[in-house]
């Protein structure tokens, strides 16, 4: 089964060796019928430190490094 790549913007990075990156969804509204945008925080393993608040962000998924780590970064310059 592949692994599911999501993009997102960094919120925090105030841990060591971890970033907290916001994924923005747009999901229809059961009863309205209206788009709603939804969000959700993941906690993701930054090995190297490299990326900062504000950063646009791709996570990958991967085996549990931690309680609340679930996902990688993807390197900067990986396309």
């Amino acid at each position: 089964m592949p692994k599911r790549i999501l993009e997102g913007l960094v919120v925090s990075d105030k841990g060591n060796k971890t970033i907290v990156v916001k994924v923005e969804r747009t999901v229809m509204h059961p009863l309205f019928k209206k788009p709603v945008r939804v969000s959700k925080r993941y906690h993701a393993h930054d090995e190297n430190n490299t990326y900062k608040t504000g950063d646009a962000a791709r996570i990958i998924e991967c085996a549990p490094k931690s309680k609340l780590k679930t996902w990688e970064v993807l390197p900067k310059d990986a396309a």
